[in-house]
Formats: structure tokens, sequence, C-alpha cells
């Protein structure tokens, strides 16, 4: 075991609670210390687990936080919270996600640093600095059930919490629902959580791209032909709304489609029945719709693009979803998330982060999905993130 003690900088003598800082990763620290930089908490940062036990032995006498990196250079991370827990019991022990930086519960989900430490700020405010009978390690598994991100959507900004909001206030109904938003923006997701929590969601989930399929095979893939219908047509096929039966059939790109379809997609929506190309009867079909777009659909309405029916048709209930630019305090949490799926075990660097953060991100999440996917290449045996890595 190693005895070297490591420095320890004070921040704020007028705070009422003790926060400890302990990682060798002086970056890590200052990051945090900077995030939790609030007038009514002592500071104390250390670099090993010998030198935050002779702070606490110094600081034992009130209740306090200490924010543990486990990887240690000098002691066991079990070991070093049992010492701390019997040592000191006024003091709760929280641990840092080592590849992240992030809050980590027992059962291994995460929080980020920056809204944890935003709970403990709002806590704060409320008990007029007392924070002594709040428990941190209850403190971070109530956070996490808190958060309301619908699986695969990660964000906390206030935009995006309006949007899951919207979101499931819709799915049990059968309501046309209209996702909009720019390119990359997660509009897909939203129309998979919608038919996932909706009663519908052990029926078929069915995606057309509009945009992906050539106008003269549009209405064949969508409403289906009978044998014979066209050069080609050898038996009859049903299109995607009738496979969509019982389920939810999501048009992607609604904004694409061409005008000569749109009655007939309008007919479908108000009637719940489909022509096949080539026949003449009428099929019933229950399908649930949800439809996207990246454009301004009343724009298009006025160049005539776009029927004006057919869009409040669709627009019942829309939703909207925001610009990363927008929601710029969900960065670190995203960036976080795809560094956990492209490089496990990595970190990313403050200067890192920085660059990430004076991005406009023109292409959104999609942008940063794949910038941090480049970056853990770039990075090749590294274990950090570094700003040179970043390229956009």
């Amino acid at each position: 075991m190693g005895t070297s003690v490591a420095s320890f900088a004070q921040h704020d003598h007028q705070a009422a609670t003790n926060v400890f800082v302990v990682s060798s990763n002086v970056r890590l620290r200052e990051s945090v210390h900077g995030k939790l930089g609030h007038p009514r908490w002592n500071v104390f940062e250390a670099s090993s687990g010998a030198g935050a036990l002779e702070v606490l032995h110094q600081h034992e006498d009130g209740d306090g936080v200490l924010l543990l990196d486990p990887m240690l250079p000098d002691l066991d991370p079990d070991e070093f919270h049992g010492m701390v827990k019997r040592r000191f019991p006024n003091t709760q022990v929280v641990t840092l996600n080592a590849r992240t930086g992030q809050m980590q519960a027992g059962d291994g989900a995460t929080t980020p640093v920056s809204k944890w430490l935003m709970e403990l700020v709002n806590v704060d405010r409320v008990a007029g600095g007392n924070v002594r009978g709040i428990r941190a390690e209850e403190m971070l598994p109530r956070l996490q059930t808190e958060r309301n991100n619908l699986r695969g959507m990660v964000g906390n900004s206030a935009l995006m919490q309006r949007a899951y909001e919207l979101t499931r206030m819709v799915a049990a109904r059968d309501t046309t629902v209209l996702v909009t938003g720019e390119s990359g923006t997660g509009k897909d997701l939203v129309a998979q959580e919608i038919h996932q929590i909706s009663p519908r969601r052990k029926q078929p989930f069915v995606v057309v791209n509009c945009s992906a399929i050539p106008e003269s095979l549009l209405e064949a893939e969508l409403f289906g032909y009978t044998k014979g219908a066209f050069t080609g047509a050898v038996q009859s096929r049903i299109g995607r709304i009738h496979a969509a039966h019982g389920g939810t059939l999501f048009l992607d790109e609604i904004g694409d489609m061409p005008l000569s379809l749109q009655g007939k997609l309008l007919r479908f929506l108000e009637q719940g029945e489909v022509q096949r190309l080539g026949g003449n009867d009428n099929l019933k079909v229950d399908v649930r719709v949800v439809a996207a777009t990246n454009v301004h659909l009343k724009q298009q309405i006025e160049k005539q693009l776009f029927r004006d029916d057919l869009y409040y048709r669709l627009a019942i209930f829309p939703i909207q979803l925001p610009p990363l630019r927008e929601r710029m305090e969900d960065l670190e949490d995203l960036a976080a998330t795809f560094l956990n799926r492209f490089g496990a075990g990595m970190t990313i660097g403050y200067e890192a982060m920085q660059v990430l953060a004076k991005h406009d991100w023109p292409g959104n999440v999609r942008e940063l999905r794949n910038v941090m996917e480049r970056a853990t290449i770039l990075a090749g045996s590294g274990r950090v993130i570094l700003a040179e890595h970043i390229l956009l």
C-alpha cells in the first residue's frame, strides 16, 4: 500500500458541508470542482486513497460527501470504501464511473456528475444550506428514477423532457402523430417508443421511408397490388400498410411523399381502408400512423408540394424534437453515452469536451455519434480522447 499523501486544495471556507473529490485524474477533479462551485460547500481534492484518509481525519467533525474514482493508485477501492464507512460514518461515498466520470450506483447504472450535483444544489437551496439529512447514496438512485428519458434517447433538458411527456401522453391512444425536427434529432426513436409503450406493442411496427423508395414504386409498396396490375406483378401482394395491421405504421420523411400519392394516403387515414393497385376491393385495416419529417410542411403547402388537408390529418398530435444546439446541456450525457458504446474503458479529456461544446452541431445527435466513434478510433490504444481526436 502506498503511503504518499496527495496535496489538497481547499475551496470556499464558508461552506457548511464538506465534499471530497478523490481521483488521480486531475482533469476529472477540476471538472467536478468547477461544476460544484457553490458557496455553501467546502471542496477538497485528493489524488490517492491515503491522502483522502488524511484529510477526512482533519474534517471528521461534520457530515460530508465523498466522490470516489475507484481507480486509486494506492488502495483497492472496495477496501478504501470499507475504511471510510467504518472510520467516518457521517461521510457518504458515491462512486464515479472510471470510464465516463459519471456517478455510478450499485447496479451499474450511471448519472452524469453535473446532473447529480445540480440535484445537490437544488436540495441545498431548499434546505437553506443544510443537507445533513440527505444521504448521497440514496440521492443517486432517486435521481435515476426521476430521469424520464425514453428508451434509446439521452437528455434531461427541459425541451427533451417535454418531448418525453408528450410521447407518453399520446402512446396509449390511436391518435395520429406527426414528429418534426431536423435530421439527426431522433424522430425514429420517438416513433419506436410510441409503439413500444402502446397497447399495440406486440403487433407489427412497419417503417416506410418515403424518400428512399422511388415514386414509381412507392404506391405499390404502400398499398400492395394484384397479379397482373403492372409488368412484373406475377402474383398479388399486400402493401406495407396492410402488413402493419393491428400495429403501427411509421411514415418517415413524409414531406417527401409525391403529391400524386397524398390523396390516396388521405383516404386511407380517413376511412381505414386500402385498395391495392389493379384491385377493386377495399380492404379494412386497423393501423396506427406515426409520421415524421425534417421539412417545414406549412412551407411545402405554400409551394403546393403538400396537401393542407393531409397535413391537418397527420398533425393531430405534433411532437417537436429540438436540435442539439438548443439543448447543449445534454451534450455531456450524449458524449458519455457514445463513448461507452464505441470506446469502452476510455475517458474524454477536458479540452476535447470544450471542442465539442463550441460546435453548433448542424448534423445534431447523429453527427455527435459519428464524431465520437471517429475519436475512439483516432485515439488508438490511448485511454483518453484528446482535442486532436475531435474532427469536425
